[in-house]
Formats: C-alpha cells, structure tokens, sequence
C-alpha cells in the first residue's frame, strides 16, 4: 500500500513562483508513475503533470513552459516547481501515483492519492 503527503501549498502573488512536493512510503518508489492533479474552486480535479518511472514527462497546455515535475528516487519524493504563477492556478493539488512499469502514460485511474495542498495565487 503506496501512502502519499502533500506539502509546501501557500499564499503567492501572481507571477511568483512556489514548488510543492510529494513524498511517498509504504511502496518501491521507482516503479511508480507519479502525477499531479489540480482541483480549482468549484470545478472538477484535472491532471496537470505526469512523471513516469523513467523521467519522461508531460503537462498540460496550461502549465506548458511554467511548471517542472521532478522526481528524487533517492528520497522517495516528487516536486512541482510552479513558476510564473496566475490567479486560475489557485485551487488544491493532489499527488497520485500508479506501479507502472512502462515510459507510456498510464492510460487508467490513479489508484494511490495524496490529502492535497493548498495554493492561492492573487492578482
């Protein structure tokens, strides 16, 4: 059973930067697909980033060129360095993680998820 925490949400001006981070226990971390998911106030979580065991990565259009998802097997942790941050960026994000052994996107539901962290980005 693969357990995650999120941490390092806050209160950031629009424009600033923030990273925030995932750690993982309870499972062997280099096999797992990492993820983070952003849930703005009022509408449904959607995925922003994704890690896979083997470093590739992917972002949605939104975050393109502003945010970096990084992974440290040695410490069993995941980042997401949020730069150039707007006001549509607030909202909570959530780590998620899969065992995974392929470089593809996992093409399925997240099984293992963190409680969230909270980021207000103001104008």
């Amino acid at each position: 059973q693969v357990q995650l925490v999120d941490s390092g949400g806050g209160l950031v001006q629009a424009g600033g930067s923030l990273t925030i981070s995932c750690a993982a226990s309870g499972g062997e971390f280099s096999i797992l697909q990492l993820a983070y998911y952003h849930q703005a106030p009022g509408k449904e979580r959607a995925l922003v980033a994704t890690i896979t065991r083997l470093g590739s990565t992917k972002y949605t259009d939104s975050v393109k060129g502003r945010f970096t998802i990084s992974r440290d097997n040695a410490v069993n942790t995941m980042y997401l360095q949020m730069n150039d941050l707007k006001p549509e960026d607030t909202g909570d994000y959530y780590c998620a993680a899969v065992p995974w052994w392929g470089d593809s996107q996992f093409p399925g539901e997240y099984p293992y998820w963190g409680q969230g962290t909270q980021v207000s980005v103001s104008s």
